[in-house]
């Protein structure tokens, strides 16, 4: 048959098969004629030629088969066979749809936001072609001339904007070099419409160079972008706006554009929209920027805490578009030698330790298409997690498909012999039922996007919760094109890869089968099965206990001792400096304000503080008066905040020698501190605190601050032994450094105020706000939530990754409860004859029942057995994550166990009773 026979016919089989039929049955006719030519009779002649040609189905089919375009057609009826099929059998395909659904929805959910979150471009021009000066991922600043982070001593990622000027004028190999705040370092602003009455609104803002948006190849969607010439001193103060904040608070208001807002007291000039796909360089779950500014104008919005102009501090983050052609390894040694020439240019600045190390500062030329990423260092290991705690349910979801089509085939295996009988080739049946699994594959795949769209709502929700209130995030739900790709691969991979070993097994049925009428007792145990269910259990145990260390580890993480108990607390979010105050007015405001709140009915106490506790706090390095000068190495680091007098009762705490801060420790008194039991120990030892002088660093310092008391330890981000020292919001000293300087003006600023009013007064969140409003009209404040919801906000990564584990340990314990059904059932109906035998020969229905259950306990047994020693391997894979919870914890291991011994009973109940239920007279007569 020639090839274009072959094409013409393709999809035409009754034609083909009836050509190949009349040419065997020629190829038969010239057998026998040429038998009788050598003498056998007629009949024996044509039944010798039969023999000799076989079966002539079997022939029809194994021709057919060695045709590719037949073969393609094949697969094709296949198809609408495997479609009629789920038709004719709507409940086992539910099942199987379901079951995929559940387990490919929830791998692709985890993939679709890996896409987004760690693999995705920045929607800019030519991502490819974008190169990072630096390697690290942080947040905010580095003071100095040395630096060194956790991957490596001694890389620098964050520059000064003098180190930037000098690496755009001295690198050829940029075509365009940006610079722009690194982190969530952003700009908090007040901002309102010129003329309006309105309250201003708080606004995230970025700084950024003037070549910003040329160098990411992002034009203006209304309006334009900053030039070179809007971010030099003295120009007319302009701000960007972003297309989410334009859109979401300004209504895509055209007048927008061009019009004048005040912010932070100053006014600005909105000169353009951002397209709407770009949303800047870098990536956070939150304080995403609303609008940007040239770097020309931070200090009008910083004044004294400017950092601009002092070449020792480190705040920008640098990116740049190379020139085509460019060799990243030789423009990297040409930053460091650019590096190296600017330090030694204020080697006269340094002080010892910086003196010491300058010569061993380097830096990383890094890809930075993907920008500067917080996201992807904070939820990028969770991601991981998720992601194979998903494919644990996939291969649950798989395990089930299997063991669904096995039991199919092996029920139809009677006539799968017939088939085999009659000529059917075992390739042809393996076939039949790979593409019958491929369809429901690709069915529960496409099931799967939906459940995977779901699915990545959620995760957003339980991740991202806390920063939706405020600002939007660059991350969204729906599936991408990777990721639906991604999905529909999974479920084709999944079709073939757990369709192809149950067709091998049951596509073995002997043609003699298809005679016996009897079935022996005790026959056909589905082993393959089992050993299904036995991984089944063993994956189920592993998704149990390793959500059961999770959960209890964020338990305790939520319940540890802060130093103070949080229930009857509250805090109120405020940002002083976006309404102007004047640090000389700070003072006098706090005053009034916890003044106003101590009148509402209920209030025993309140108090502010720079950043409360257990966020965050500020670092750096003291000099104990007396002390030599350390030498490098040296372990100096303190944390330290500010806080008014009604700090300590509010928070109850103990003062264990001297005294707290008080109202009389004001400006016009000598500056003190108390310190924590925690900065004693590590600095004075066994020597009294009290009376003690220190600063920080460097050595000029060390006698500024007298310490007055010794106060017990306060939880601060997560470490109840961290050194601190609390200074009064009352009393500012003055520093020869110009960052000191800034970080001391800056700290007077306090951003929350804490209240304690146990028994929860009615009405306290409106009468707090009306406090407020009374006590500083001006105030921006962001909002008020109690300190138990403040901590569990804290928590977010960690609940979102307890709470899905949960939830596909959940998945995976149902999953595993339908596959020891299934196995249960289609023993029970193949051990019908058995059963009726021993009811006949006594046996009551405990004892049936019995015999059911124990079954259903052993495969469930050796999957605990065999999930153990998994179990806790996955236990001290997570010991980073694990917060006063061992992986080898017995209680936790052995609540997984009863809860697969539940399901073994639940699963096994159903065909135990049905077992139970058989007649012996009508099970001996079936068979």
């Amino acid at each position: 048959m020639s090839w274009w026979r072959r094409v013409r016919n393709l999809g035409r089989r009754e034609r083909v098969d009836a050509e190949i039929a009349e040419e065997l049955a020629a190829h038969v006719e010239m057998a026998a004629d040429e038998a009788v030519r050598n003498g056998a009779g007629e009949a024996e002649a044509r039944r010798t030629a039969r023999l000799r040609f076989g079966n002539p189905v079997a022939v029809r089919e194994q021709t057919a088969g060695a045709d590719a375009a037949l073969g393609l057609a094949g697969v094709g009826r296949d198809v609408k066979h495997a479609l009629r099929q789920m038709r004719r059998s709507p409940g086992f395909a539910a099942a199987a749809i379901a079951t995929l659904a559940l387990g490919i929805g929830a791998t692709t959910a985890i993939f679709t936001l890996i896409e987004q979150v760690m693999l995705r471009s920045l929607p800019v021009e030519k991502p490819q072609q974008l190169w990072r000066i630096g390697d690290s991922v942080g947040c905010c600043y580095s003071n100095g001339y040395t630096q060194s982070n956790e991957q490596a001593q001694n890389d620098w990622s964050f520059f000064s904007w003098e180190a930037y000027k000098a690496f755009r004028a001295n690198t050829p190999g940029f075509a365009d070099l940006a610079a722009f705040e690194p982190g969530e370092g952003n700009a908090e602003l007040a901002v309102r419409r010129m003329g309006s009455a309105a309250a201003p609104e708080p606004r995230n803002g970025e700084y950024v160079s003037g070549s910003f948006f040329r160098t990411f190849g992002a034009a203006a969607w209304r309006g334009r972008v900053f030039t070179d010439a809007d971010d030099r001193e003295g120009a007319p103060p302009v701000a960007v706006m972003s297309f989410h904040t334009w859109q979401e608070n300004y209504g895509s208001d055209p007048s927008v554009v061009g019009g004048t807002y005040e912010m932070n007291g100053h006014t600005f000039t909105v000169i353009g929209v951002a397209p709407p796909s770009f949303y800047g360089a870098r990536v956070a779950a939150w304080g995403m920027p609303d609008v940007w500014l040239p770097l020309a104008a931070e200090p009008v919005i910083a004044g004294g805490t400017s950092r601009l102009k002092n070449p020792a501090s480190a705040w920008l983050d640098l990116i740049g578009r190379v020139r085509p052609g460019t060799n990243p390894r030789a423009l990297q040694a040409q930053l460091q030698g650019e590096l190296q020439a600017w330090l030694a240019s204020h080697v006269a600045e340094m002080d010892a330790q910086e003196k010491a190390l300058w010569r061993k500062q380097t830096l990383r030329l890094t890809p930075g298409g993907g920008g500067v990423s917080l996201m992807r260092e904070a939820y990028g290991r969770d991601l991981k997690l998720l992601l194979a705690a998903a494919f644990c349910v996939l291969l649950l979801a798989c395990a089930n498909l299997a063991s669904l089509l096995l039991a199919r085939g092996l029920r139809n295996r009677r006539q799968t012999a017939v088939r085999v009988a009659l000529g059917a080739s075992r390739g042809r049946l393996i076939r039949k039922a790979v593409v019958e699994s491929v369809m429901l594959g690709l069915a529960g795949g496409a099931a799967g996007i939906a459940v995977a769209i779901a699915g990545a709502k959620l995760i957003l929700q339980l991740a991202f919760a806390r920063s939706a209130q405020s600002s939007w995030i660059p991350v969204q739900g729906s599936v991408s094109l990777p990721a639906l790709l991604f999905a529909l691969g999974l479920a084709a991979m999944t079709g073939v890869a757990f369709g192809v070993a149950p067709a091998w097994i049951t596509s073995r049925a002997e043609p003699i089968e298809a005679m016996r009428a009897v079935r022996t007792m005790g026959g056909d145990r589905p082993g393959a099965q089992k050993a299904l269910v036995v991984v089944q259990a063993a994956l189920s145990l592993v998704l149990l206990s390793a959500a059961a260390m999770l959960g209890q580890s964020l338990r305790n993480r939520e319940h540890q001792d802060w130093g103070f108990d949080p229930r009857g607390r509250y805090l109120v979010s405020i940002d002083p400096k976006l309404s102007n105050y004047r640090q000389d007015e700070l003072a006098p405001l706090f005053r009034e304000i916890e003044a106003q709140l101590r009148a509402i009915p209920g209030v025993r106490s309140v108090g502010a503080v720079l950043e409360a506790p257990p966020g965050g706090w500020i670092t750096h390095e003291i000099r104990i008066e007396g002390q030599a000068e350390p030498g490098p190495g040296a372990d100096l680091i303190s944390g330290w905040t500010r806080v008014t007098p009604g700090f300590f009762p509010t928070y109850a705490e103990r003062i264990v020698r001297g005294r707290a801060i008080s109202e009389e420790d004001t400006a016009a008194t000598r500056p003190v501190a108390v310190v924590n039991e925690a900065f004693a120990k590590k600095f004075f030892g066994g020597q009294n605190a009290i009376g003690q002088h220190f600063g920080p660093a460097p050595e000029r310092n060390a006698a500024m601050y007298e310490i007055v008391g010794v106060a017990a330890n306060v939880e601060f981000e997560n470490d109840l032994q961290q050194p601190m020292y609390l200074l009064p919001e009352a009393q500012s000293t003055s520093f020869v450094d110009a960052n000191t300087e800034s970080r001391e003006v800056w700290s007077h600023y306090l951003y929350n105020v804490a209240i304690w009013a146990p028994g929860s007064p009615p009405d306290l969140e409106a009468r707090v706000k009306k406090a407020l409003g009374d006590a500083a009209p001006d105030l921006t404040v962001y909002g008020m939530e109690s300190y138990v919801e403040a901590i569990r906000d804290g928590f977010a990564a960690q609940n979102m990754i307890a709470t899905l584990t949960w939830m596909f340990g959940g998945i995976g314990l149902l999953l595993t409860a339908v596959g020891l059904y299934g196995v249960t059932a289609y023993g029970v109906e193949q051990r019908t004859g058995e059963i009726g035998v021993r009811m006949a020969l006594g046996a009551d229905r405990g004892s049936v029942v019995a015999m059911v259950l124990r079954g259903a306990f052993a495969q469930v047994g050796l999957g605990i057995a065999v999930g153990i020693p998994v179990a806790i391997g996955t236990g001290r894979a997570l010991g980073s994550r694990l917060f006063g919870v061992q992986p080898w914890s017995p209680a936790l291991l052995g609540l997984a166990a009863v809860a697969l011994l539940l399901t073994a009973v639940v699963a096994g109940a159903i065909p135990a009773r049905r077992a139970a239920g058989v007649d012996p007279m009508e099970s001996l007569r079936a068979e």
